[in-house]
């Protein structure tokens, strides 16, 4: 076993912790100007606003993931990561990526239009609102947008200069929220949810080219950085293909199921407990993976099983506590938060906050990503797919959507025995530090109905 060098760990520790601080900063900076613009925009619009926007976001995203390669994760990991052909090339496969899937964007606004004028859709389905059409149309110009964001931003997240990657994500979001309250203060209309993805888009992809240090980003092709970008990608396009269907499943059905302004107060729910879930999601990326990553290129295995119980334990300790909070505390959250049209997303809230007892094991990919075998994250998702698209339509079947949200919220369970599984082989699992952790559920749940009875008290 190699040994450790304390040098060596204690400098990967003072970067790591100095990312994560800046990513701290970002988090709640972020979920500060997502929740306060969202908690503003809930006044101004009406909730069937909303639900559309959610099926024009989930069509965006679904669009990119499908079509994810990895090449973030691949810059960071990759030995020749600071090599400037090689990330020409990325830059270079990213920016046609990004066109290919305006174009798909554009196939898919044009299929909206013409089920909408075969009535193939319910008279009150959120698919057959009017607008989502060209709303489609026009949130795909994210796509070419993002497809021309500098590698300059990748290359600051792997040597965990997190400062400027930090400003330059604030900085695209205050953009997007200035448009968007403007322009919705003015109109009352979903079209400032619209503008203001595509500001916030073109914001940070300028942002990226000008506030970053390093060589500038130009169109360039080598044969060998493409056969490591295809090599390392084609396991992270598959799970980024079932991924995506298994995490915006639930968008897909509900959409068909679901009025507008139902889908609009799903939406609140869902996006208070994404803005937490992404977050989490973002640190552990930009601060964990690039530690995994350098104690996996030194082939320090012993450093990289003690950094993974660290962060373990950490995240183990928040996750749980915050699943336990919102089961008991998710209707006073909302009840603060939004009149009474929004009010059933606060039960909604409460059930969805159960998911977090696998978010947790989000940092075992982390790992897995590390050590190039991207092949057990998209096992991963392949799970959660099929758990989720065998549960969906049978809840819904049975109980409705009310229903359905349990399945939303339990569908990963299966995962957990590939996770066990896995990390087994890896010698990467701890029964031990896996149970003691679980009464942090417990602990949050009891802090959110004191909190409940003491505001109720008042």
């Amino acid at each position: 076993m190699p040994s450790i060098d304390v040098s060596a760990a204690g400098s990967l520790r003072k970067r790591a912790l100095g990312a994560g601080a800046w990513n701290v900063v970002s988090l709640l900076a972020s979920q500060v100007m997502r929740l306060g613009g969202n908690l503003i925009m809930a006044r101004l619009l009406l909730p069937e606003m909303f639900g559309v926007m959610v099926i024009a976001t989930t069509a965006s995203i679904l669009l990119q993931l499908l079509s994810d390669v990895g090449l973030r994760q691949n810059i960071i990991q990759s030995p020749r990561g600071d090599d400037p052909l090689f990330l020409n090339t990325a830059w270079t496969v990213q920016i046609v990526r990004g066109l290919l899937l305006f174009g798909l964007t554009l196939l898919l606004a044009v299929g909206a239009w013409l089920s909408q004028l075969a009535d193939l859709w319910p008279a009150g389905s959120t698919y057959a609102a009017p607008e989502l059409p060209l709303v489609l149309a026009i949130t795909g110009l994210q796509a070419i947008i993002w497809g021309f964001q500098s590698t300059k931003i990748d290359v600051a997240v792997r040597t965990f200069q997190q400062k400027r990657v930090v400003l330059v994500d604030l900085g695209s979001q205050v953009a997007g929220l200035v448009v968007m309250l403007v322009i919705g203060w003015f109109t009352r209309s979903i079209w400032s949810l619209v503008a203001a993805s595509v500001i916030s888009a073109l914001a940070g992809a300028v942002l990226s080219h000008t506030v970053l240090d390093g060589p500038k980003n130009r169109l360039q092709w080598d044969r060998t950085a493409l056969d490591e970008l295809v090599n390392f990608g084609r396991w992270i396009l598959l799970s980024s293909i079932v991924g995506v269907l298994a995490m915006y499943g639930d968008r897909i059905w509900f959409g068909a199921k679901m009025p507008a302004a139902e889908l609009g107060v799903y939406s609140i729910a869902i996006l208070i407990l994404g803005s937490i879930q992404n977050g989490l999601m973002k640190l552990f990326g930009a601060v964990a993976l690039p530690a995994f990553s350098e104690a996996t290129r030194d082939g320090d295995h012993a450093r990289l099983r003690t950094l993974y119980d660290r962060f373990k334990l950490l995240v183990d300790v928040v996750t749980l506590f915050v699943c336990g909070g919102f089961l008991t505390a998710s209707p006073l959250l909302i009840g603060w938060m939004y009149d009474e049209r929004y009010a059933e997303a606060g039960p909604m809230l409460a059930i969805l906050s159960l998911s977090f007892l696998t978010l947790r094991y989000t940092l075992t990919h982390q790992v897995w990503i590390a050590l190039g075998h991207t092949k057990y994250q998209a096992m991963d998702n392949i799970i959660r797919l099929v758990s989720l698209w065998l549960a969906l339509p049978l809840l819904l079947a049975i109980g409705g959507p009310h229903l359905a949200i349990w399945g939303v919220a339990l569908h990963p369970l299966p995962t957990l025995v590939l996770i066990v599984y896995v990390n087994r082989k890896l010698g990467l699992l701890n029964l031990k530090r896996e149970l003691v952790v679980l009464p942090m559920v417990a602990v949050g749940a009891l802090c959110g109905q004191l909190l409940t009875w003491f505001f109720h008290w008042l």
